[in-house]
């Protein structure tokens, strides 16, 4: 469905892609990280900016799903905590946080989509975690008739997930290391191409949340990203 790639969606975006304002996420630098944690509260999270996915693929608010992005880096890896109220949760059944999921897409994610290559925008990388910490990291080539076969990849990405039922939110958090991302060290100024994304329910009543817009019937829209630029406070 959505994993599909349009022809017509892509010459859409393409259309849009000059007359569009590009949005900058900040991602904040960290000395120290500690303990992996998903919770927003930490001093680790609250230094940094957040940022909202709450439209969906055509640019509509979605109030009740409004999801914070935030970020930091350090000298080796770049991390994501995502925070995400819901209404109904559609999980795979039988769940499996030791080994990728292949086609997790299927259910309700959390996505980062990272892109390095200013060059060749239909390259890039994308990452996913579900509620119960399930997860799969693709090396996406556009350019391929079947991008989803690049889950063979692995970022060795870190990764951590929690439902707190009472709140109707879960969590999630992200480590990516810059090696799997980035031929370049990282450093403060730095900027990488990405959009985030994610899911709530399902069928007829199911929710895509975004952080831009597509425009398109696909997730896979590179022209339509946003941008996220390395800083020191």
């Amino acid at each position: 469905m959505r994993r599909v790639l349009i022809a017509a969606g892509i010459l859409l975006a393409s259309a849009f892609c000059a007359a569009q304002s590009t949005a900058v996420f900040a991602s904040i630098y960290a000395e120290h990280v500690g303990t992996l944690t998903t919770d927003p509260k930490n001093q680790f999270w609250r230094d940094a900016q957040p940022i909202y996915a709450e439209v969906d693929g055509d640019g509509h608010a979605l109030p009740e799903y409004r999801t914070e992005v935030r970020s930091r880096w350090t000298k080796t890896d770049i991390y994501f905590l995502f925070v995400c109220p819901y209404k109904q949760l559609y999980l795979k059944p039988k769940p499996d946080a030791e080994h990728e999921t292949y086609e997790l897409w299927n259910w309700n994610v959390a996505e980062a989509f990272i892109g390095t290559d200013f060059k060749d925008i239909h390259r890039y990388k994308e990452f996913e975690v579900s509620p119960r910490n399930e997860w799969i990291d693709l090396d996406i080539d556009l350019h391929k008739p079947h991008h989803e076969n690049g889950w063979v990849w692995n970022s060795g990405f870190e990764h951590q997930a929690r439902i707190d039922e009472q709140k109707h939110v879960w969590y999630a958090v992200l480590r990516v290391p810059f090696s799997a991302v980035d031929s370049r060290p990282p450093a403060t100024g730095n900027t990488f191409r990405v959009n985030f994304y994610r899911t709530d329910g399902s069928g007829k009543d199911a929710k895509e949340v975004m952080w831009q817009a597509v425009m398109t019937q696909t997730f896979h829209t590179p022209e339509r990203f946003g941008m996220i630029e390395l800083r020191t406070k």
